[in-house]
């Protein structure tokens, strides 16, 4: 068992290392995305602090109307409200006669726009994002990290069944032995301690993955194309400032982060929102409040607190996957775990090579032997 475990662990490891690779060190850099945006670009995702503690926000309908003007031929179809208020407002967009998203950066006390419409991967940490993600392929990349993402669980379960008596001699490095020995110890330490965190991420990694994989296939399965921008599709009477604010009464201790607007017709507006439970998993985009996309009327409730087991399981994957649950200390962790796969290439591939060399030593060996004996 152990031999045959160890073969399959060892090819595995030498398919996958190369896209495990991209994905792992590209996550590292994305747990901080928006420090990197901050200071490659600060004028476009960050507003004024003092602006951000002493003047109030403008209404959303005020910054709605700004948008509008600037950009006519543009409608709204996602608006991000971030809990730090010292971040611009980050709206997606889309032209009308096309299926594109866009994005748009506004300073939310002022209305200016900062950034935009530019594309999902314009700007540098969007270009990681989408390489982490779709290995920049779209459909495609998807199907191929999901199965990175498998074989990245596979790795870290079979390499804990390998090494299961670990805790024998857990920190041990034998310095002064051969590299092939110290390679082994290193290999197996960084694998042990490594394994929790790099399972959780595969898992929270390939469940959305695959998740996206099956809604397109399901939504588009009769050939149908992704719907093209029009028209705006909610009424131009919505006040989407009073619907923020009735959301807020709909839930105690709602507050809201993201608005889902409708991007093709049959969509309503949803409010998605933090509802801050004592679970530190509980994401900021556990609870929804929704309305009626033509008359504003309120739909229904969403709230992770009285959801069931396997909902808030799937809700703390957002905060498990980007690490953010423990402030800087959790991230600055997920960060340096996801950079360990670069050692544990290193060390794998390394003793890979030393025992094929070995083996192919020992077959010249064999084959001059016979020669001699002939």
């Amino acid at each position: 068992m152990n031999k045959w475990l160890f073969t399959w662990h060892s090819r595995l490891a030498l398919v996958a290392f190369i896209p495990l690779l991209v994905i792992c060190i590209t996550g590292s850099l994305l747990v901080f995305k928006h420090e990197i945006d901050s200071v490659l670009m600060p004028e476009k995702v960050r507003v004024d602090e003092s602006a951000a503690l002493q003047l109030p926000r403008l209404p959303l309908d005020a910054l709605e109307q700004s948008v509008h003007g600037a950009l006519p031929d543009y409608e709204i179809v996602g608006w991000a409200l971030f809990q730090d208020h010292s971040r611009a407002d980050l709206l997606y967009v889309m032209e009308r006669g096309t299926d594109t998203w866009q994005y748009i950066l506004i300073d939310q006390y002022t209305g200016s726009l900062l950034a935009g419409p530019v594309a999902l991967d314009e700007h540098l940490t969007d270009w990681l994002l989408e390489l982490h993600y779709a290995f920049l392929i779209d459909d495609p990349g998807l199907v191929v990290t999901a199965i990175m993402a498998i074989l990245l669980c596979w790795l870290g379960i079979s390499g804990l069944v390998l090494h299961r008596k670990f805790w024998k001699n857990f920190f041990t490095l034998r310095w002064h032995a051969r590299l092939v020995v110290y390679f082994s110890d290193l290999h197996k330490m960084v694998g042990v301690l490594a394994s929790p965190i790099l399972l959780v991420l595969g898992i929270t990694g390939g469940y959305w993955n695959i998740a996206h994989l099956v809604e397109e296939v399901q939504e588009h399965a009769n050939g149908e194309q992704h719907p093209v921008m029009s028209e705006r599709l909610y009424s131009d009477e919505i006040a989407l400032q009073q619907l923020h604010d009735e959301s807020k009464t709909r839930l105690a201790g709602f507050e809201p982060t993201y608005i889902s607007m409708p991007w093709e017709p049959g969509r309503d507006i949803r409010f998605f929102g933090d509802v801050h439970d004592v679970n530190p998993l509980i994401s900021q985009y556990s609870s929804v409040v929704g309305f009626n996309a033509q008359t504003g009327e309120w739909i229904s409730n969403f709230d992770i607190r009285d959801a069931g087991t396997g909902m808030r399981v799937l809700d703390t994957f957002r905060r498990l996957h980007f690490g953010d649950f423990g402030g800087l200390t959790s991230r600055i962790i997920w960060a340096v775990v996801g950079m360990l796969p670069l050692l544990l290439a290193v060390t794998g591939v390394s003793l890979w090579a030393i025992r094929r060399k070995k083996i192919r030593e020992v077959m010249h060996k064999r084959t001059l032997k016979a020669q001699a004996q002939a």
